[in-house]
């Protein structure tokens, strides 16, 4: 059997194949949100190249967040996504950092267009149900801190 990530086929169409990680963050575990979630990427085109259950803890969520580290939202950022499972997945497809953040919606799910991931589930800035990588730097960085 091949894995995803050994296999020479570009299955996400023509052009330059992108990876992000995204994360269903704790939030939309306990809704069980993980199917739809994971639906929307596939129906986009994304290919789910790697993905685990994980119980982030607070050595792995301060490397993650280690950017906003003493600003003032840092510790309740670290005490969420800590407070439960989340599901971490590398999805690849072209300009797949892009395309994932416009399904997202912005951070704050208040401000989130409806139709986007935050929008239709998301609480607020921190319970926002769903993670990221923001450019082609975080997500190599984030793919090699959650998947080696």
């Amino acid at each position: 059997m091949i894995n995803c990530r050994d296999c020479i086929h570009d299955c996400s169409g023509a052009g330059k194949n992108e990876k992000s990680l995204i994360i269903i963050k704790p939030d939309a575990v306990r809704k069980k949100l993980i199917g739809e979630i994971i639906s929307r990427f596939e129906h986009e085109g994304f290919l789910i190249e790697n993905m685990k259950m994980v119980e982030i803890n607070k050595e792995l969520a301060s490397k993650h967040y280690g950017e906003h580290k003493g600003k003032d939202f840092f510790n309740k950022l670290i005490n969420y996504i800590t407070s439960g499972c989340s599901v971490a997945m590398v999805v690849s497809r072209e300009n797949a950092i892009k395309r994932a953040r416009e399904m997202m919606g912005t951070t704050d799910s208040r401000k989130a267009k409806k139709g986007t991931i935050r929008g239709d589930f998301g609480e607020d800035v921190t319970i926002n149900v769903v993670h990221g990588s923001d450019s082609e730097e975080s997500a190599k960085k984030e793919i090699k801190l959650f998947f080696g």
